[in-house]
């Protein structure tokens, strides 16, 4: 699927609970509504991987997380360095909103929240107007797809793929913690 040529049938799959495959900074990401708990366990049982690892949250902007993350909560200082990595492939974990499901965080107080700047994922958000869930497109312990071809082969050709280039990053985001700065996971 080319979201440039059809949006609206990328929104109407989006909300109706459809999971699919698109190009981020660095490798095919897998995706659904954050907010459709069915969405989300079919991508968890698709990927085979458990619902306590929680997942990344990716938007197109810091407004379209405000429903997940408790910004106000956040030392200034840290999150001064959270708005200055955005946007780009850094990934953080911050405390969540009261109402943010335990199926995207995992049952942890924090959720894992990035801006983007690829233009593919940014296109997604700003179409549906939301954040959307963000795990590498790979069954668990098989190398992330690179292209829509190496997502139908893990997942099979029936998997909606939003087709666009990777970025220009080597490997998958950065990830720190908002609470104490450390890094997580190195990019």
């Amino acid at each position: 699927m080319d979201i440039s040529q059809n949006p609206q049938n990328f929104k109407q799959q989006f909300f109706a609970g459809e999971v699919f495959a698109y190009p981020t900074e660095a490798v095919f990401g897998l995706g659904c509504d954050p907010t459709n708990e069915a969405a989300v366990m079919k991508l968890l049982a698709l990927k085979n991987r458990s619902l306590e690892k929680g997942l990344i949250l990716i938007a197109s902007s810091k407004q379209q997380l405000t429903q997940y993350v408790n910004f106000s909560a956040i030392n200034p200082e840290i999150l001064a360095e959270v708005k200055n990595s955005w946007p780009g492939p850094n990934t953080w974990l911050l405390p969540k909103q009261q109402g943010t499901p335990d199926f995207i965080t995992g049952g942890s107080d924090l959720v894992a929240v990035r801006v983007s700047d690829h233009p593919v994922v940014n296109q997604m958000c700003e179409q549906v107007n939301s954040a959307i869930v963000s795990t590498s497109a790979n069954l668990n312990g098989e190398p992330p797809a690179k292209t829509c071809e190496q997502v139908y082969a893990q997942f099979g050709p029936s998997l909606l793929c939003v087709h666009g280039t990777l970025g220009n990053q080597k490997n998958p985001s950065q990830i720190r913690n908002g609470i104490t700065g450390e890094t997580v996971r190195a990019s």
